[in-house]
């Protein structure tokens, strides 16, 4: 189960993403894109973090 959250994480970034680009083409209010752009933001560099190797 080592490597099954940051794969969780990274696939759901990529939802976010697209998601996030959707919003923007349908002329979505920018604070709905704002907020989905910063939780796809959040999952990748979650999701990136849990691959880096523990320190100690």
């Amino acid at each position: 189960m080592g490597a099954a959250l940051p794969t969780l994480l990274l696939i759901l970034a990529g939802v976010l993403v697209g998601g996030t680009w959707s919003l923007y083409r349908q002329g979505a209010p920018k604070v709905a894109v704002f907020v989905t752009a910063a939780l796809a933001v959040l999952a990748t560099v979650a999701g990136v973090l849990r691959l880096l190797p523990e320190n100690g």
